[in-house]
């Protein structure tokens, strides 16, 4: 475990519950649901027709001429960044001292999608010249790279929906490695489309409690029928801790540590036995020097699909062990925003380090029945208020191919 500690200095997100952090964090505290009725004209060719759309669309923060010339995945990302950025004081660094970590788990799937019918129907020469920079998976930390002159390094991890998860952890490690002194991190998804919505629905991974999207996402309940597809991004600013004292910043929490593994049994299912999500917990705690009975939040990856939520519970007993397990408080914020897919680690990381830093836990809304299988406390309905004391959470992040991310983030 290397000696150099990360903090959390700034924080963005743009979500179907607010274009800003405040806005998404009291839209939280109060269970509102960001959940709606899709209103495109395709709606009617696809079963799922509910999903959530980003409270403020990029077009009200960015100039026509960037629009055009950025992916709405890149446009998430820069709104973000550079609430993030401010947040944090607009620190004054060095650009080789700066880093970007921001991934996607599908990429500008818009920009594909819709260039090819602009080539089918109209042919090569109507082509986008921006399409290549629009649509690669690395586009939305090559443009917070560009915007920020981070010149310590720009990646992206795609891990699915463990994808800005890994960002934050792969952040950490930039920093602890000595490659940077300010990294900025997480991740951002815009995949709201009839084909997307068309292949996941095909899986049946979707819910279609179409006359009643706000309580269509329902994580924990037995009644849970699948996730809702939503859009948006969340970044965060993380820092040595010791160049965050120099320049006297706010510190939100202490970005601890990290876990990783992989369950290697199916490219959907996660190991019914938990296993692999348990490995990352656990290495997470070891990682952050905690110890499970330090830990009193868990921000649940639950996305409201019957194979995942429960099993989950089961591997944050395993790894915790009974004691500790029985007064950790557990929430799915996705119950509110849906499922951000690859930008969802990042929204959850944000909220589990509010949490901390108020003192306060977002409910799990919508569950009218809780699954007999859960065994773990869920936060229901309404806020929790955390212990006095120093005090740690997790974030918990699994995505298709079984990537498993487990993040440690204590109080300062």
């Amino acid at each position: 475990m290397s000696t150099t500690e990360v903090v959390v200095t700034g924080l963005g997100a743009t979500t179907p519950l607010g274009g800003d952090v405040p806005t998404t964090w009291s839209a939280m505290l109060d269970g509102r649901s960001g959940i709606t009725t899709i209103t495109e004209d395709w709606v009617d060719t696809v079963p799922a027709r509910i999903a959530g759309i980003a409270a403020e669309d990029p077009s009200a923060s960015l100039p026509r001429h960037r629009l055009r010339r950025l992916d709405r995945t890149q446009q998430f990302s820069l709104i973000a960044a550079q609430e993030a950025w401010n947040d944090a004081g607009a620190p004054d660094v060095d650009p080789i001292r700066l880093g970007a970590v921001v991934s996607s788990g599908i990429g500008g799937i818009l920009t594909i999608l819709e260039q090819y019918d602009t080539f089918r129907e109209k042919g090569w020469k109507r082509v986008s010249p921006f399409t290549v920079p629009m649509l690669m998976p690395n586009a939305p930390a090559a443009a917070v790279a560009l915007e920020f002159s981070a010149r310590a390094g720009a990646h992206a991890p795609v891990s699915a929906c463990a994808s800005s998860a890994e960002a934050i952890a792969d952040a950490i490690d930039m920093i602890r490695s000595g490659r940077a002194d300010i990294v900025i991190a997480g991740g951002t998804e815009a995949a709201i489309h009839p084909l997307n919505i068309a292949s996941f629905a095909a899986m049946r991974a979707l819910s279609t409690r179409n006359d009643d999207p706000q309580r269509a996402s329902r994580p924990f309940d037995t009644g849970r029928d699948g996730f809702v597809m939503s859009e948006g991004a969340g970044i965060v600013v993380l820092e040595s801790a010791e160049h965050a004292a120099q320049r006297g910043a706010r510190v939100y929490a202490v970005a601890a540590g990290a876990g990783y593994s992989c369950d290697a049994t199916d490219i959907v299912l996660p190991d019914p036995e938990g296993g692999g999500q348990s490995r990352a917990i656990v290495d997470a705690l070891a990682d952050a020097g905690l110890r499970p009975e330090e830990v009193t939040h868990v921000n649940a990856h639950a996305t409201s699909t019957p194979a995942g939520d429960v099993g989950e519970t089961l591997a944050i007993r395993k790894a915790l062990g009974d004691s500790a397990a029985d007064r950790v408080s557990v929430t799915s914020t996705k119950s509110m925003t849906g499922h951000l897919l690859g930008g969802a680690g990042a929204v959850e990381s944000i909220a589990s380090i509010l949490a901390l830093h108020n003192r306060q836990i977002p409910p799990t809304i919508n569950i009218e029945e809780l699954d007999p299988g859960v065994v773990v406390d869920i936060v229901r309905d309404k806020p929790r208020d955390l212990p006095a004391g120093p005090t740690a959470a997790l974030n918990q992040s699994f995505g298709f191919g079984g990537h498993n991310i487990a993040l440690a983030f204590r109080t300062p």
